[in-house]
């Protein structure tokens, strides 16, 4: 790779960022496409954010992804907001405009519909759905299933105001959709896990190998679809606890992908190498056979 002071700079932001997987990415399909761009990853404090993307579009910067915990933080101070951004309330993409201005977009939703479309076929419309976990992208598609038709959505969090607040911003959004809570107590998940056809896993938690799965063996069924946010592992903690009941599982790779590749078409008005950022993020996380 030649770098120069031409070369184009986009990057991904988070507090903590190492366990990013966005440059792996990006930067082959970088290197497919021939690009003169460079994908990079910082560590950033919800408290510096706002003042470093003003720095990095003075800087040149062309684009800037944000992850945990800094997406409503960046909702909350970027000058304008694209629908994507103001339907779920947070923003994972940063545009650069001109005049020093920046525009907020969301592209979990959209990550997260084509991701279970890729790995199980399916969509949330007429689904029940348990969301674990109403903060950032978790957010982002419980109002993305809301929008898409399903049929029930059961909230859950250990945080109780966060919980509150989706469940009122979905009640706002459709009338079709019946939206409950499970409450903000692990032990009395299960049970009504077990009645819902789709479980996204959105919390923290699995995020470090140790972690304990949030739900036991016996809150799943056969034919269920499971789907886990967290990416860096063949199997989360959530998919291993699903397995033994039959149900169908992935972990969050493919909606890494779909939002990522969402973003670059944003940033530069260009499709990216899709095949070869499924081959690099594959290469990163599943042993070689």
């Amino acid at each position: 790779m030649h770098i120069s002071a031409k070369t184009n700079v986009f990057a991904v932001l988070g507090h903590p960022i190492g366990h990013t997987l966005s440059p792996v990415m990006h930067n082959a399909s970088i290197h497919a496409l021939g690009l003169d761009a460079l994908y990079l990853a910082f560590d950033m404090p919800p408290a510096h954010l706002m003042d470093a993307l003003r720095s990095m579009g003075k800087l040149g910067f062309k684009g800037v992804n944000l992850t945990v915990p800094l997406k409503e933080v960046a909702f909350r101070g970027v000058d304008d907001i694209a629908e994507s951004a103001r339907l779920t309330g947070s923003v994972n993409t940063v545009e650069f405009l001109p005049n020093d201005k920046l525009c907020g977009h969301s592209t979990d939703g959209d990550g997260f519909l084509l991701a279970i479309q890729d790995a199980f076929a399916a969509h949330p419309k007429d689904m029940r759905i348990f969301m674990l976990g109403c903060g950032g992208a978790g957010r982002a598609v419980a109002i993305t299933c809301a929008v898409a038709g399903a049929k029930e959505i059961v909230l859950a969090d250990v945080d109780a105001d966060r919980m509150h607040a989706l469940d009122r911003e979905l009640a706002s959004l459709s009338a079709k959709t019946v939206v409950k809570q499970a409450g903000t107590t692990p032990s009395a998940w299960p049970e009504t896990v077990r009645h819902t056809d789709l479980v996204v896993q959105a919390s923290p938690v699995g995020m470090n190998p140790d972690d304990p799965s949030p739900l036991p063996p016996e809150a799943f069924r056969p034919q269920q679809i499971v789907f886990d946010m967290i990416y860096m592992y063949p199997e989360t903690a959530v998919m291993h606890a699903a397995a033994p009941s039959g149900a169908r599982t992935a972990n969050g790779l493919g909606m890494l992908l779909h939002q990522g590749a969402r973003s670059f078409e944003i940033w530069t008005g260009q499709k990216p190498d899709i095949a070869a950022m499924r081959k690099a993020l594959e290469s990163a996380v599943y042993p070689q056979q």
